[in-house]
């Protein structure tokens, strides 16, 4: 397995996805026509610019091998390259879901 690659996303939306079988993204990865992912190095950045404040958050680890060619690395943030899903994150390859702590400065995975 490639190194995991990860998704921050509000814990009932998380629920919603488990009940549903797959998850489709939020608004915001509606809009951009993908699913914006995170390399693990990512994730501290992407919590404090996307998710600061916020509570109750998830942080879903996902088997890059699984998702096939629909997994993209594009240039985004600062120039560095970010993991998108164009398409649909099958439950199947999800390795794990935590929960987000909340620090006294906000969320910390």
């Amino acid at each position: 397995m490639s190194d995991s690659v990860f998704k921050i996303c509000g814990r009932e939306e998380w629920r919603a996805a488990e009940a549903a079988g797959h998850y489709d993204g939020n608004a915001d990865d509606a809009r951009d026509g993908f699913i914006h992912l995170s390399a693990k190095e990512q994730v501290p950045g992407t919590l404090a610019k996307h998710y600061a404040g916020k509570m109750d958050l998830v942080l879903v680890e996902i088997d890059p091998d699984a998702l096939g060619t629909a997994l993209k690395w594009e240039t985004s943030r600062g120039g560095a390259l970010f993991p998108h899903l164009y398409g649909q994150l099958p439950l199947a390859a999800v390795v794990d879901v935590a929960p987000i702590e909340a620090g006294p400065d906000g969320p910390s995975s």
